[in-house]
């Protein structure tokens, strides 16, 4: 089993294996149809999207946090805003 110091790596790690292998099969077909190398050209879609997703959602992911955590309201601070309590 991997640390959980190592956790986020290991999300990043996994996010972009499946973000990338979802949009590149998809972008792949799209662009090229069922053709008979479809597997292959996905694969080397596949690859380079992936080497370009990992580094990419490492620097991303403390942004998009940030981004994130801004714009989610506290609970205690969205049920005075809504007259509750």
């Amino acid at each position: 089993m991997i640390p959980r110091k190592y956790g986020q790596f290991v999300f990043s790690f996994f996010m972009a294996l499946f973000m990338s292998g979802i949009m590149s099969f998809i972008i792949t077909v799209f662009n090229m149809g069922l053709v008979d190398s479809i597997v292959f050209i996905w694969l080397k879609a596949w690859s380079f999207a992936f080497a370009v997703a990992l580094p990419t959602i490492n620097l991303v992911s403390p942004i998009v946090r940030r981004v994130a955590n801004a714009v989610i309201a506290d609970e205690e601070l969205s049920g005075l805003a809504n007259g509750s309590k």
